[in-house]
């Protein structure tokens, strides 16, 4: 609904001037909308973020004199959520829209209501200064066939007389019109497809070791999936070849050995041959164990904050002391959410972060190793038992 002051000539010529200066902000992120049933589609769509078209929106209205604001408010006689969104002009005019944002019930769930809530803020901002945030993914659901209500009535009679068969010609003729005239919809597919094949070549070059390449593979299976054949196997081919630059070549080592000094060469023999557990030295360092499949059990389980799926798993850098370039062992490893993580990593004191929260990462972090590395059963021998009580009756 759209609401304004009793005039709004003013800010009308100021939004006007905006509007001219307003660009379309940057479709960097992709989306997949999954089915509800089994026989639907997926559809693959690019969308700005909200954070992106703000930056975009302040920085051009502002220069006009025109102020955004966004606010909240509960309608019980609905029972939803609305969200006001309002430019207001130096002048004191003002121009208003409403939102419904979520159903009263799901402020029970805060980070579901907060998702809803962030694409009601960029559909209402996007919509009311006139730009567009995402692809128009509606046009080849018009272009699609239509049935009459009466030729609909029609069929079903039809269909219930004959038994619930269907007449195969007629349905094998509309398939060879679909392989002959591909839709609108699957070249935009491809385009998509392509889009998110080279966000995630691009993800690729950034990858410094196994276990990184491991965790990105597994964050990104899901997006992998939706890409059409040959992008999925581009991507494959890449992630092969960029795990293959991790692995050890027995023939280098030989080469760099030949290159080195003879007692230099003895030396680094030396060295990889004899393994020290330095845990167990007087003055101990710690371990630090890694560990794959642990780090993929963590990162299925429930984020400790929100409690969302899938997380990541993130590694309490604050329960061993810091190394150079290496992270604290496997053992210390709890599941967050996308957001969650990079908040705790954007903070500059991780564990003053966890005491606001509330939670005692450390022992979340014990009971899932445990999981995963059972502790051994305690064994008694049953003749010391015995022997010990003879020695102590009289």
């Amino acid at each position: 609904m759209q609401r304004s002051s009793e005039t709004i000539g003013t800010i009308a010529a100021a939004l006007a001037k905006a509007q001219a200066e307003l660009v379309n902000p940057e479709k960097s992120l992709v989306a997949t909308i999954r089915p509800n049933g089994p026989r639907g589609a997926e559809q693959v769509f690019r969308y700005a973020s909200l954070s992106t078209g703000l930056d975009i929106v302040r920085k051009t209205l502002s220069q006009h004199e025109i102020a955004t604001v966004q606010t909240t408010s509960i309608d019980g006689t609905a029972g939803i959520v609305r969200l006001s969104t309002v430019l207001a002009h130096a002048s004191g005019e003002w121009i208003a829209s409403d939102w419904p944002v979520c159903a009263i019930s799901e402020t029970a769930t805060p980070h579901r209501m907060g998702a809803a809530l962030t694409y009601a803020r960029r559909y209402a901002l996007f919509t009311l200064v006139g730009i567009a945030g995402e692809d128009d993914l509606d046009a080849p659901d018009l272009i699609a066939p239509t049935t009459p209500a009466s030729k609909q009535g029609k069929a079903a009679r039809n269909t219930r007389h004959n038994g619930g068969q269907r007449d195969s010609r007629h349905q094998s003729s509309i398939d060879r019109r679909k392989k002959e005239a591909p839709g609108a919809s699957e070249v935009l597919k491809s385009e998509l497809s392509a889009t998110l094949r080279e966000q995630l070549l691009g993800q690729l070059k950034n990858i410094g070791s196994a276990d990184e390449a491991a965790n990105w593979a597994h964050r990104v299976l899901g997006a992998k999936n939706s890409l059409t054949p040959a992008d999925a196997q581009s991507v494959e081919q890449a992630f092969e070849m960029r795990l293959a630059t991790f692995a050890t070549n027995p023939l280098d080592e030989a080469q760099e050995a030949d290159s080195l000094p003879r007692h230099a060469a003895r030396a680094k023999k030396r060295r990889s041959a004899v393994v020290i557990d330095k845990s167990v030295l007087a003055l101990c360092a710690p371990r630090r164990i890694r560990d794959r499949e642990h780090v993929k059990s963590v990162a299925r389980q429930a984020c400790l904050i929100c409690g969302r799926r899938p997380a990541d798993a993130h590694h309490l850098r604050f329960a061993q002391s810091p190394a150079l370039g290496r992270k604290v062992s496997d053992e210390f490893t709890v599941p967050l959410c996308r957001g969650h993580h990079r908040e705790v990593h954007r903070c500059g004191d991780e564990a003053a972060w966890w005491n606001k929260a509330g939670v005692d990462p450390t022992v979340s972090a014990r009971a899932l190793w445990l999981e995963t590395h059972p502790l051994p059963a305690a064994t008694v021998n049953i003749a010391d038992l015995v022997q010990a009580d003879r020695s102590q009756s009289p």
